[in-house]
């Protein structure tokens, strides 16, 4: 099999970015870009004209899609085959979000009708707690819900039960706890009542470390408030495959809710990881938010390629890291609700694709996944958006905004407006040495200082932006937009032939980092490692005792 790098597209793609003009030039040759580059679909609408990119360089890279059969990768996901080869697994997170009429099969085994079983359970158990028939061990209804878990099982609902604020139930309030950090759970503990409280606790061996100790601890608080081994099970819920474990912990069988290994924990909030957010915004409005990427399934499934919403931001990202050699990428969300979203893309895109080996296990030669970093607006335009103007790194990023806000006051959104397209503007113009000095023509400065300034207040532009545009954030929106960088994420792991669904860096470091727990723990001090690792044991060892 020929190499992606030695492929005659990717050659192409080399030599035709690398003469492209400035963005200004490629605006002004044809004014009507904005219109052939921009794209509606799930309620979403796609502006991706201020990108490097003209015709010629979007049909190379639909052509390098083709040849890397992007089509037949998609098919095979949706359709359960086993595409996480090193794991023997199928990759069926889109499942969750399928309709009854549909079938999806795992082993010759139809999944849908165990799914929909489950979000019946999850709905029977939301109504019992919202609507207070649900009591705590001394009779009084559930007001405060504690999450428990890490990686996928904590990020995806807090990002999402964040998202959604103005949906929640005003009777409940949601608190996460994912760092085994102490200060972290204590903290959390100090805002609940043990009589009113319910912990939801997310790990499917019902052993991942952090998580179980957490929990111990919140049992140990709960059990010290008065409360008996027996009412455990009006407290603490788990969403987990090891119902022994559970059941001997204290919890209720029927309280038990299954996790899946064709669910990556990065995928997971659309399964019953996802019951903190059914909690908080009822089950109506968490079937909007499967709804919503349902749509983005389908037209991911189904869209012509030049007309699929991920697959063109996914060869985009490809483009930028490929052929510009672009090591991040920013994601900047215009609305205080998806301030956390960078985060959760951040897991989501360096997770899947923080790979060096494609499927076959060779090495690849070329980058793989970006760093996702980013922030809400407006905040960062003071703070790291000075180097996204005038830093000497090539960051392309995306800016995303609702149309209406939740909270219409004054001025505000319109002024928030102003700022997010006013910033992708000035990323894609810049300012040259000329316009820069027009600027100053008026002022005290003599001739000399005015030419330093000026060469100060030069900003390159040509900076890439894609702008995500929905009418107002909704369940549904937001489903809708998690899906498709899900999809997104898809796009560049198939193009790079990488495994975008195992975590091996992950799972090394669950390895050695209980490796290293068991010395810290022994009577004597650890000589077996490497020097640093024995000092920074035998350190913390020392100031225990």
């Amino acid at each position: 099999m020929t190499r992606l790098t030695e492929m005659d597209v990717w050659q192409q793609l080399k030599q035709q970015t690398s003469q492209l003009p400035h963005m200004r030039q490629l605006f002004a040759d044809d004014p009507a870009r904005f219109d052939k580059m921009s794209l509606s679909a799930c309620e979403l609408f796609l502006d991706y004209s201020k990108n490097r990119a003209d015709k010629t360089t979007l049909d190379l890279l639909f052509s390098l899609a083709k040849q890397t059969h992007l089509s037949d990768k998609i098919a095979a996901m949706f359709s359960g085959k086993i595409i996480n080869n090193t794991e023997q697994r199928a990759v069926l997170h889109t499942a969750l979000r399928a309709t009854a009429d549909q079938q999806v099969f795992v082993d010759g085994v139809d999944i849908v009708p165990e799914v929909k079983r489950t979000q019946q359970k999850i709905a029977k158990f939301v109504d019992s707690v919202t609507s207070g028939e649900w009591k705590g061990y001394t009779g009084k209804p559930i007001t405060d819900i504690v999450s428990i878990g890490i990686g996928g099982s904590f990020l995806g609902p807090k990002i999402v039960t964040q998202a959604l604020r103005p949906y929640w139930n005003p009777n409940l309030t949601c608190h996460f706890v994912a760092n085994v950090d102490a200060t972290s759970i204590t903290e959390k503990l100090k805002l609940v009542d043990p009589e009113t409280t319910l912990f939801v606790m997310s790990s499917k061996s019902f052993g991942t470390q952090e998580t179980l100790t957490n929990t111990l601890s919140a049992k140990d608080w709960f059990l010290q408030s008065g409360a008996t081994q027996s009412d455990i099970a009006k407290h603490f819920v788990a969403v987990t495959s090891n119902v022994t474990k559970a059941t001997d912990f204290g919890m209720d069988a029927d309280n038990i809710f299954p996790m899946w290994d064709w669910v990556g924990g990065r995928y997971s909030l659309w399964s019953a990881i996802g019951l903190p957010i059914a909690l908080l915004v009822g089950m109506d409005n968490f079937s909007a938010l499967l709804d919503g990427a349902k749509a983005m399934d389908d037209h991911f499934e189904t869209a012509a390629l030049e007309d699929n919403m991920p697959v063109i931001m996914g060869l985009l990202s490809v483009l930028y890291g490929n052929f510009h050699n672009a090591q991040s990428h920013v994601v900047l969300t215009y609305d205080h609700y998806l301030r956390g979203l960078p985060a959760y893309f951040q897991q989501l895109d360096m997770e899947s694709n923080g790979k060096s080996v494609t499927l076959d296990g060779d090495q690849v030669d070329h980058n793989t996944g970006p760093v996702i970093w980013g922030g809400e607006g407006t905040n960062g335009q003071h703070a790291y958006h000075q180097l996204l103007h005038q830093g000497t790194a090539l960051i392309p990023a995306d800016f995303i905004m609702p149309l209406q806000s939740h909270n219409p006051l004054g001025e505000h959104h319109v002024q928030l407006a102003s700022n997010c397209f006013g910033q992708t503007q000035a990323l894609m113009q810049g300012r040259t040495f000329d316009e820069a000095m027009a600027e100053l023509a008026n002022s005290d400065l003599d001739d000399t200082q005015k030419a330093l300034i000026a060469k100060h207040k030069v900003m390159e532009g040509n900076k890439p932006s894609n702008t995500l545009l929905m009418d107002k954030l909704t369940p549904a929106t937001l489903g809708s937009l998690i899906a498709l960088y899900e999809h997104r994420t898809f796009v560049q792991g198939a193009i790079w032939d990488i495994n975008s669904f195992d975590q091996w860096g992950v799972e090394l470091g669950k390895t050695l980092g209980n490796d290293v727990l068991a010395r810290l723990q022994a009577d004597t001090d650890s000589e077996a490692l490497d020097s640093s690792s024995n000092g920074l044991i035998n350190k913390f060892r020392q100031q225990k005792i």
